[in-house]
This record gives C-alpha cells, structure tokens and sequence, in this order.
C-alpha cells in the first residue's frame, strides 16, 4: 500500500513540475528570485543550475546528413500526435550526451582538482571533465575504449570560457529528440561560460563528417543559478534530494520508470 501510494504521489507531482515548466512565468521565478552579486569567480561553476528554454536538441536545424548519417537514423521512430516512439530511453536505456544535458532537470557542477564533476538529477549521472592536460583519446587507443554513453571528456580554460571535447560517444544514444544520429568518431564541443553570478551560457558543436555534410553548430543556451530552496525536497538539500531518482533499471521498469517517466506527460490517442 505505501508504494503505491508513493507511485501515486510521484505521479501526480511529477505532472505538477511538468505543468510548471509549461508555465513560464511560475517557472523563471525558480531561478530569477536569486539576487546578483557582482564578485564572482568566472572559474568557478559551482552550483546548480538549470536551463531557461529547452526544447531537447542543440537548437539550431541540422545540417545536411551524408549517406551513412542516413542509414544511421533509418528506423528511429519520434514522439508524434501522442505516439511514443522509439527512442532508447524508453526502453531503459541512457539518453546519452548530450541529450542529458539539454534534459528538464537541473544539474550541477563541483569543481575539485585536476577534474571537474558535472551532476544529473536524471538518471543520477556523475560525468567527468578532466582538467589534468591529458589529450583526448585518438586512434589505437579510442578504438580499445570502445563507445561510451557519455564518451570521454577533457576541459581546459581559455579565458574565461570553459573548452569541453568529447570523444567516444556511442553510436546508438540519439543526439536529440529528433533522432539525429552522432558516429562513433564524431567529436563534440562545448563551452561554458559564466557571465555573471546566476548565469552559465553554453553552445554546443558536433564535428562528424562521417554522418553530417557540415559541422553542426548549436545556438547559445541560458542556465540559471538554481536558490537552495528549490532544490529542497522535505527539508533534505541537495541534487539527489528530489522527489525522484530518474534511473531506469530492469527490475522496476514497468512499475517503475515506465508509470513515472515515459507516460507521464504523454498524450493519449483518441478513441
């Protein structure tokens, strides 16, 4: 009885913060209520930090895709007229970078040495940004790490704009919503830079001439400084303190993340 009842409290209070995030002017006072402070450390990232606009793809069109970019997408079925389609999310997979990091939720950035952790409420992930000088994996070596979700990724300043590449990725994540295909030789960029205390402007471009005729240049995004209230679930602070977890593990699937993720939000057809 009391998981159930938890299901039914996640369910209907996940369907209110999708209701708020469709409610623009409910959802910027998450993050405008912050008061900006003029001393700030352009190197330092730290906090929680969510999007202003989001619609889960780099925000530009894309360019042209080559013959192989073709077949790569073939079969990959999108969301449409409240028909779930067939991305690898729902069946219990990663979303992948950087479909991750244009998600809803906030993430965070902790900076320690030598690396920077880059935190997800969705699905609980922890990515690396290593900032020690070593080079970005290449030839022989790439090819023995093989793919990863979240691929592998080096960071180093220039100025005051942090300089992400990632290399690595797998082939099978979707780069957005719309089912653009990324190979496992493509190489993504992103820079971060904070232009004042509550906010962080990012752009992303991914370099895959196996797939794209050109590279793939993504508009500038906004984050904001997420106040500590709104990141406190029941007197507990913190990321991980939300209402849930996000994670999509074989066991609790169907009971689990089907019921409070994929349905949640979706049209239904009409009879």
């Amino acid at each position: 009885m009391r998981n159930r009842f938890i299901t039914l409290m996640l369910l209907f209070s996940l369907a209110g913060i999708a209701h708020a995030q469709d409610d623009k002017e409910k959802f910027k006072t998450r993050y405008e209520s912050l008061a900006a402070d003029s001393n700030f450390d352009p190197h330092d990232l730290s906090g929680i930090w969510t999007l202003t606009r989001n619609d889960h793809s780099l925000g530009t069109p894309a360019p042209p895709l080559t013959p192989a970019g073709v077949a790569a997408m073939a079969g990959r079925v999108v969301d449409r007229n409240g028909v779930i389609g067939n991305a690898p999310w729902y069946s219990c997979n990663q979303m992948g970078f950087p479909r991750l990091l244009n998600d809803d939720e906030p993430m965070e950035f902790i900076m320690v040495k030598d690396r920077i952790l880059q935190v997800f409420q969705c699905e609980h992930r922890i990515r690396y940004l290593w900032t020690d000088g070593r080079e970005l994996p290449s030839g022989e070596n790439l090819e023995n790490l093989g793919p990863a979700w979240y691929g592998h990724s080096v960071a180093k300043w220039d100025g005051n704009t942090l300089v992400v590449n990632t290399v690595g990725l797998d082939d099978r994540a979707w780069l957005d919503n719309a089912g653009h295909p990324k190979s496992f030789h493509a190489r993504i960029e992103e820079t971060w830079k904070r232009v004042d205390s509550n906010i962080l402007e990012l752009q992303l471009t991914l370099y895959d001439p196996e797939y794209y005729t050109n590279p793939y240049v993504g508009s500038k995004k906004i984050y904001k400084r997420m106040p500590a209230d709104a990141t406190t679930y029941f007197g507990w602070y913190g990321l991980f303190a939300g209402i849930s977890e996000g994670i999509c593990a074989p066991m609790n699937e169907v009971e689990g993340y089907n019921k409070q993720f994929r349905d949640v939000g979706q049209a239904k057809p009409k009879k």
